[in-house]
């Protein structure tokens, strides 16, 4: 992900930000805009793979979270302006959602790498997520076949897992995502 805007002297508002093309997919870090690339087929794979293992967990439990998807915005700060649009989130304080957005840190995040995006994923989006108090954040590594779980609430910070495991949600009691099972139905 590269700045749109190398030079940009003035921070990009939310009112700018509005106004940008619906079919311009970007984020916006301390004001900066970054383009998005689009996802690869194996990123989208996944990414629906995850979705769904979560969302059929939620619905079973019939609890007050909610999963989105990507695209879809999450403001994590107004001045200067911060607008992510994570690839999964949970959201479990419907007070953050407005119809537009999530005002706010979501629950849970998945981000999964793409060639040109891994910078932000492991350095970029960890140290934002973390400071506007995510409470778990994913990033999924298809090339590396890696998963690294950071889980805020209790400093666990960068736990490693390949893709034959099974790996607990630690936001959830009993939420398990079984890798193995993705990773051969997606035959990665």
């Amino acid at each position: 992900m590269t700045p749109v805007l190398q030079s940009q002297v003035e921070k990009l508002t939310l009112e700018q930000y509005e106004l940008l093309p619906a079919e311009q997919r970007v984020e916006v870090f301390d004001g900066v805009v970054y383009d998005m690339a689009s996802p690869s087929q194996t990123h989208q794979a996944l990414s629906m793979q995850l979705s769904t293992v979560i969302n059929n967990y939620i619905l079973r439990q019939k609890g007050p979270c909610s999963v989105f998807t990507a695209p879809f915005d999450v403001k994590l700060a107004d001045q200067p302006l911060t607008m992510v649009q994570p690839d999964i989130m949970i959201i479990c304080d419907k007070d953050k959602l407005d119809q537009k957005r999530c005002n706010g840190a979501p629950d849970f995040i998945i981000e999964i790498v793409s060639p040109s995006t891994s910078s932000d994923d492991y350095i970029r989006k960890l140290y934002y997520y973390k400071t506007y108090g995510v409470r778990e954040y994913w990033i999924v590594d298809p090339k590396r076949k890696l998963v690294t779980v950071n889980y805020f609430e209790e400093d666990l910070v960068s736990v490693q897992y390949s893709f034959d495991s099974v790996i607990k949600v630690n936001i959830y009691d009993d939420l398990f995502i079984n890798f193995a099972e993705i990773s051969e139905l997606l035959d990665l």
